[in-house]
């Protein structure tokens, strides 16, 4: 990839696949959204539209801007649009076969000197990269939903990709406002994932236990930890409190936690019931519109102070 990047390409036109892609023509890139349906492909306008609405309300960007961004974003339902772009995002839905597949393809398609990179979060590299010829050009870049709100994507080379292609993809990121990391090596769930369901693990214990609801857990998390972790994370959090004295609670309290999977049958409840959250209306909690209206709020102020 010769020269400074500025055609990209995203595979997918779900809720992350149009949050990448209205990502980087806000940040002046060609984007090209390929989907095989034409249906999904018709909606990816208004979708980027409403991503970028929601930055004009918090005050992040104005019309003018908005209107740049749609301009730079472009649809095909051909594989073959993505020649030329010099780097390209995968983000299907997370089926193995479905995605190597889709690699296959790729392979008789991308440019020689094109980066590809999955924004998976259950795969990993080199399981993914099986698909590929070109293994080395290979990398995850794993964003966070949606993108515009939550900065992190976890850059995650395979054990065939090359040092030129992390450090290329980590550039591309800071230079469409994101703010990645580079794993040293590849984990089932990378970094995020695995923190955020070893707290959701607890946080369903707790529930199970019967020693909190729900919406005391969730107010627990948010006036407390959700604001420090914004500004410490918990290691830099353990170095100021004291490492002796986290050494003293960590004894006899870690002992307590969960560490069954048992819990997960508080989940599975739900969905069996129909509850599955925002989308049924209901899931731990009734998502009526006063509630939506209330988290639409808090997502306008953090959009704001982001």
């Amino acid at each position: 990839m010769n020269g400074k990047l500025t055609v990209v390409g995203v595979i997918g036109t779900g809720l992350m696949g149009v949050g990448i892609a209205t990502q980087c023509a806000l940040h002046g890139l060609r984007t090209i959204v390929h989907d095989v349906d034409p249906a999904r492909l018709a909606g990816v306008n208004g979708k980027a539209q409403a991503v970028l609405d929601e930055l004009i309300d918090a005050g992040r960007i104005d019309a003018a801007a908005r209107e740049a961004a749609l301009a730079r974003i472009e649809t095909s339902a051909q594989l073959d649009v993505m020649a030329h772009a010099q780097f390209v995002f995968e983000a299907v839905p997370e089926v193995l076969d479905l995605k190597h597949r889709l690699y296959a393809q790729l392979d008789a398609v991308l440019a020689p000197d094109a980066i590809f990179a999955s924004n998976t979060s259950g795969f990993e590299p080199d399981k993914l990269a099986q698909a590929l010829s070109a293994p080395q050009r290979f990398v995850i870049a794993h964003f966070w939903n949606p993108p515009h709100m939550i900065p992190l994507v976890e850059v995650v080379p395979g054990s065939a990709t090359t040092p030129d292609v992390t450090a290329r993809t980590e550039t591309l990121m800071r230079e469409i406002g994101m703010e990645p990391v580079v794993l040293a090596k590849a984990i089932p769930g990378f970094v995020g994932n695995r923190l955020q369901f070893a707290v959701l693990r607890e946080a369903l214990n707790i529930v199970r236990s019967g020693a909190a609801s729900p919406e005391v857990v969730d107010r627990v998390m948010k006036a407390s930890l959700g604001r420090r972790w914004s500004i410490v994370g918990p290691l830099e959090s353990a170095d100021m409190g004291g490492l002796d004295t986290f050494v003293d609670i960590a004894s006899h309290l870690m002992p307590e936690l969960a560490k069954d999977e048992g819990v997960i049958d508080l989940l599975r409840e739900q969905v069996d019931a129909g509850r599955v959250g925002v989308r049924s209306g209901a899931g731990f909690y009734e998502w009526d519109d006063a509630r939506l209206a209330h988290v639409k709020a808090a997502r306008r102020k953090l959009i704001a102070g982001g």
